[in-house]
């Protein structure tokens, strides 16, 4: 997916759900940030969010611009339409949110996670797409060793397995990387 593909996507989201702010919390969230992101960070062709007033709306963008849809047949990619909790993210994610408005949104607001907390909620996720995601995003340098260490004790895990597991894949992938 492309910065212009996303923005694409913020603005049909937003007429749909008649919302002018869309957060933007799956892997192509990193446009915001990154404009001109490596390509081995943009292969999906979806991109995942919900409207960040009516959140409740995230279904009828699905159901209008999701996957198999007519946009998706048209356009070769979609909006999966999210909850709020889809992703596990770091506190304060929130106020970190990266912006995307300009003519190509319509004036609509695709509100981005910030690339630490994107690399965050992808390494807690840990299916293998994500561990490559995070992987790739450290190696070009787009995040902070440091940083992600820090957000994620902020970060709300429960089973403490799955956070020594995500400690461990950091610290492995930043030495590696350093």
């Amino acid at each position: 997916m492309t910065r212009a593909q996303l923005e694409h996507l913020i603005r049909a989201s937003a007429d749909i759900a008649n919302d002018d702010e869309i957060i933007v919390i799956g892997s192509q969230a990193i446009l915001a940030e990154f404009p001109n992101a490596p390509a081995d960070l943009l292969v999906s062709v979806e991109a995942d969010v919900y409207p960040k007033n009516e959140p409740e709306r995230a279904d009828l963008i699905d159901g209008s611009i999701g996957e198999l849809s007519p946009f998706h047949d048209t356009y070769g990619y979609y909006a999966q339409g999210v909850g709020e909790t889809t992703a596990v993210l770091p506190a304060g994610w929130q106020d970190r949110l990266v912006p995307i408005r300009n003519q190509n949104t319509r004036g609509a607001t695709g509100w981005c996670l910030e690339a630490h907390d994107l690399v965050i909620s992808k390494c807690v996720a840990g299916r293998e797409k994500d561990r490559r995601f995070c992987a790739t995003a450290i190696r070009h340098g787009l995040v902070n060793a440091r940083t992600l260490e820090d957000r994620l004790q902020t970060t709300p895990i429960d089973d403490d397995r799955l956070r020594v597991a995500v400690t461990e894949r950091l610290r492995a992938w930043a030495h590696v990387e350093s």
